[in-house]
C-alpha cells in the first residue's frame, strides 16, 4: 500500500489543536488580557468542571503528575522506611517519588493480559511496614480496584491511584455501580502532560479525593505548606497549575469522552486487523473497566522486535516500547531483594511489547497503511 500523504505520528497534537484552535486561542488570549497567570479564574473553573465530570468532591490541580504522586504521599503522612507497593511494569515516576521521600518501594508483578497490577501479588507482598498501595491504571484501563480496596481495608492501607494514563475511564463494580478512574482510592493522581488523553500545552497535574480533611492538607502542601499566607503549618512544595494550561484543559475536557471514542475506534480497527494473527497479541479489555486507550500495545510472539521497528521506521510508521526495562532492573532501583527472573510477566512484557500510533486523529487511510504494513512484515 502507498504511503499516506500525512506524516504519521504516535500522537498528533497539531491536528487535534487545529480543530479547537479558535476556542483555545481565545481562551489563552483571555488569560493574557486578565494577566491572572497563577490561580486565576480559569484554574478555579477547571477545578470545578473536573470535579463535576469525575463526580468527586475535591480536585486539587498541581504542576505535573509526578508532583501529584509526591504530594499525595506526603498528605497521608508516610514516614521514611514505610513500604509502598506498586507495579514493576510502569513508568519510573511511580517508584521515583516513593524513593525520593525515603520510603521503600515494594515491587510486584502484573497480569499478562491486561498489564495491570496483580492483586494476588499485592497481598503476598504486604508486611508490618506496608502503609500504601499505588495501583497504576496502565495504558488506559483501570486496575482491579474493587479487589485492591478489599485488600487495603483488610490491612488498613492507603490507596493512591496513578491514573495518568486512564483519566475518563470507568470502573465497574460487581453490584453495577461505576466510578471514574482515580476516584475510588484514598487519593487519585493524574498528569496533564501534552500527550495524555487530557493533555495541556505544557506541564500540569491534579489530585482527587472525597475526603475533606485530606483535601485541605493536599492544598496546603501544594502551596508551601500554608493555608494562610505566610503561616506555614507543614513542610510543603510549590506546585501549581498555571492559568493558561487550565484554560486549555477546560476546552479539551468538554471533548474528553469524544476523544475516548475516537481512540476506541482506532483500537477496534487494529483489533480486527490483527485478531487472527498468531504473531500479534492484541491488548485485552478488563471486565471491570472500559478502555480509553492512552496506548495501543501489542505483544509480539516469535518476532524480532528490533527488526519489526526497523521495518516500520522505513515505512515512516513510528512504534514505541513502553517499557523496555523493568523497574527492578533499572540501575537507580537495584535492590538486594530483587533479581532477574523475580517478575517473569513484567520481564516478558518488557521484552515483547510494542505500542502503535494511538491518538484522536487517526483516519481510515492511516490505519489501513499501518495495519497492512505490519501484516506485510508478519507474512514475510
Amino acid at each position: 500500500m502507498e504511503k499516506t500523504a500525512k506524516k504519521i505520528q504516535m500522537v498528533d497534537l497539531k491536528s487535534q489543536y487545529e480543530k479547537i484552535k479558535l476556542e483555545v486561542d481565545m481562551a489563552i488570549q483571555n488569560v493574557l488580557n486578565t494577566t491572572a497567570f497563577i490561580n486565576g479564574p480559569e484554574v478555579k473553573s477547571f477545578q470545578a468542571e473536573l470535579e463535576e465530570y469525575l463526580k468527586v468532591k475535591h480536585v486539587i490541580p498541581c504542576a505535573n503528575g509526578t508532583d501529584a504522586l509526591q504530594i499525595a504521599m506526603m498528605a497521608i503522612g508516610l514516614k521514611p522506611g514505610d513500604e509502598v507497593i506498586t507495579a514493576d511494569f510502569t513508568y519510573v515516576a511511580t517508584a521515583e517519588v516513593i524513593a525520593l521521600l525515603g520510603l521503600k518501594p515494594v515491587l510486584v508483578d502484573v497480569l499478562e493480559n491486561t498489564f495491570d497490577i496483580d492483586v494476588t501479588a499485592i497481598e503476598k507482598a504486604i508486611t508490618s511496614k506496608t502503609k500504601a498501595i499505588v495501583p497504576v491504571h496502565l495504558f488506559g484501563q483501570c486496575a482491579n480496584m474493587e479487589a485492591i480496596m478489599e485488600v487495603a481495608k483488610k490491612h488498613n492501607l492507603f490507596v493512591i491511584e496513578d491514573t495518568a494514563q486512564a483519566i475518563g475511564a470507568d470502573y465497574f463494580f460487581e453490584d453495577g455501580r461505576k466510578q471514574k478512574a482515580g476516584t475510588i482510592g484514598t487519593i487519585g493522581c493524574t498528569s496533564f502532560f501534552p500527550s495524555k488523553n487530557l493533555g495541556c500545552y505544557g506541564d500540569g497535574g491534579a489530585m482527587f479525593t472525597n475526603d475533606d480533611e485530606l483535601a485541605a492538607k493536599i492544598r496546603m502542601i501544594a502551596n508551601h505548606g500554608q493555608s494562610v499566607q505566610y503561616v506555614h503549618d507543614s513542610i510543603g512544595v510549590n506546585s501549581r497549575l498555571d492559568s493558561i494550561q487550565a484554560a486549555v484543559l477546560r476546552i479539551k475536557l468538554r471533548d474528553l469522552d469524544n476523544y475516548a471514542k475516537a481512540r476506541n475506534r482506532a483500537a477496534t480497527f487494529y483489533d480486527i486487523a490483527f485478531g487472527n494473527n498468531s504473531k500479534l497479541k492484541t491488548p485485552a479489555r478488563a471486565i471491570y473497566s472500559n478502555h480509553v486507550f492512552h496506548q495501543y500495545t501489542l505483544q509480539l510472539n516469535g518476532i524480532d522486535r528490533n527488526a519489526f521497528r526497523d521495518f516500520l521506521s522505513k515505512k515512516d510508521i513510528p512504534a514505541m516500547i513502553y517499557y523496555p526495562i523493568p523497574l527492578h532492573l533499572q540501575k537507580a532501583y537495584l535492590d538486594a531483594r530483587y533479581t532477574a527472573g523475580d517478575f517473569p510477566i513484567t520481564e516478558k512484557l518488557c521484552a515483547s511489547v510494542v505500542s502503535l500510533p494511538m491518538h484522536t486523529e487517526l483516519d481510515d487511510e492511516t490505519l489501513k497503511y499501518i495495519t497492512s504494513s505490519i501484516l506485510e512484515f508478519c507474512n514475510k
